[in-house]
Formats: structure tokens, sequence, C-alpha cells
């Protein structure tokens, strides 16, 4: 779970996440268009392809190749163990009060 907070610990990280959830499947090459479209963000290529690699480790985030290139897509099962963890049990406590 270490992982994982520290993915989310960079906002350029958490914007990538976002664009994955507003459109799953993107190249990097089409991450870095949408970021610098619409967020602003002037990362180079290099600096997008490692934040990828630090989603990808925690498990937020999916690649597979595609030819030459990689289409990655947000699996927010990580996020959903932390749910679990924490959230889960005060829910269940609030439910049989």
């Amino acid at each position: 779970m270490a992982d994982v907070f520290k993915a989310l610990a960079d906002p350029t990280r958490r914007i990538i996440l976002d664009e994955l959830t507003l459109r799953s499947e993107q190249t990097l090459f089409e991450l870095c268009g949408r970021l610098a479209m619409t967020h602003g963000l002037s990362s180079s290529r290099q600096a997008i392809s490692q934040h990828l690699e630090v989603l990808e480790s925690a498990g937020l985030v999916h690649a597979r190749r595609e030819g030459r290139t990689k289409v990655h897509s947000l699996d927010t099962t990580p996020l959903a163990q932390i749910i679990d963890r924490w959230l889960r049990p005060e829910r269940e406590q609030e439910e049989t009060s």
C-alpha cells in the first residue's frame, strides 16, 4: 500500500489518473497531449513515462503493447483495497447502529 500512497502523493500523477478516468486506454503521446492542452503541463514525454512507471508499479495503471506503442489504462483495485481497509469498517459500524 505504501506504493499507492507514494504514487498518489505527486500532483502530476494524480492528473494522469484523472485523465485515464475520463478516457481509458491512452498512449503516452495521447496523455502528453491531453496534459499539455487541458492542464497546461509541459512535462517531457520521458518525465510522463517515468510517472506512468510509478503508477504501474503501484498497480494503479496497466499498460499493454499494441505494436510499438503502449496503451495505458486505469486500475482502481488498489484504491478499493484502501477503502476496504479503512473506510468499510466505519461504514459497517454506522449501518449496525
